[in-house]
């Protein structure tokens, strides 16, 4: 995406991830005219809403006219507070309030898969639709629906939590404190934790190798890379993952009837190791295919800038027009 002078009003979209904070400032266009990127102070919540506004003052302009901010968790829109994280220690974090009395500008607080949902639908793989739903798949898995061109937030703002819809009762605890979560046998957490069995009961196979031999070295991204040198192991690893994934894509489908569903995060890098099972599952488990449209699984456009892109554009249609 080409970044170029500003001729029109601005917003300033903050993406806050586990591990960093990007900050752009982004035109009505979605075309990003400056970013920068700070660590992210993960266990300390006084510590990382500093780092936002430090990192977004440094993209800030005259023509900057509200921001936008992505959080991961249960955030009430309403009143821009992320009420609950389930992978991270904030609980009651006034995100809204805060950055903006420190920027002294207006901003809209949501949930990061919804402002990445909106980034797809205006400007990526979803432009063009109507009806869209985003899967975002890594350590977890999150989730945007936009119906009749408009982002669907619920009654508080909650909505589109598709990742911990509970699918095994009995299943790995998730981080939201429930046991067999979908994302918990459908992304990154899956595919980490059978890596590492993996490794232990194949010290041959090249994911142990990999591993200099230790299961503790396995994640997700080193049992995709496997599975792209063409390991057997690994690529059975992907195409399990990419079924329960499908399987769970088809029940939403099910319920929401959207017109195509995006993937995107960190784990749509495995490509077709992923994709194509899930896509061969969504098929079999999605009600009647043979009496419904076709509904295209397709891989996310905006890659990482999704989110700040997403905040800042929702920010100026929300906000200033």
């Amino acid at each position: 995406m080409s970044e170029v002078a500003a001729t029109e009003a601005t917003a300033i979209g903050i993406d806050v991830g586990g591990t960093k904070i990007a900050a752009m400032r982004v035109g009505a266009d979605g075309v990003i005219l400056a970013r920068e990127t700070v660590p992210t102070p993960a266990d300390d919540m006084a510590a990382t809403l500093d780092a936002m506004v430090g990192a977004a003052r440094a993209v800030v302009a005259g023509d900057v006219r509200a921001a936008g901010v992505g959080a991961a968790g249960l955030v009430e829109f309403a009143t821009g507070t992320l009420t609950f994280a389930p992978n991270l220690a904030w609980r009651d974090a006034h995100i809204s309030a805060y950055v903006g009395d420190a920027l002294g500008l207006p901003v809209l607080t949501d949930n990061d898969a919804n402002v990445a949902a909106w980034a797809e639908f205006r400007f990526g793989a979803g432009k063009g639709y109507g009806d869209m739903l985003l899967v975002t798949v890594g350590t977890g898995i999150g989730g945007g629906i936009v119906s009749d061109g408009r982002l669907f937030r619920g009654a508080h703002g909650f909505a589109a939590e598709i990742g911990h819809i509970i699918v095994e009762p009995n299943g790995p605890l998730c981080g939201c404190g429930n046991n067999g979560c979908w994302e918990q046998v459908a992304s990154g957490h899956a595919i980490t934790r059978a890596g590492r069995a993996a490794a232990r009961e194949h010290p041959h196979s090249l994911i142990a190798r990999m591993a200099a031999g230790d299961p503790a070295n396995v994640t997700g991204p080193l049992v995709t890379d496997a599975a792209q040198q063409g390991d057997d192991v690994a690529r059975r690893i992907l195409a399990e993952v990419g079924r329960r994934l499908g399987e769970g894509i088809a029940g939403l489908v099910n319920v929401l009837d959207p017109e195509v569903v995006v993937v995107g995060g960190g784990a749509i890098a495995a490509g077709h190791l992923l994709l194509d099972p899930a896509s061969a599952s969504f098929v079999d488990a999605v009600e009647a295919p043979e009496h419904r449209p076709e509904v295209p699984l397709v891989a996310a456009a905006m890659g990482n800038d999704a989110g700040a892109v997403g905040a800042a554009t929702l920010a100026l249609e929300e906000l200033v027009r």
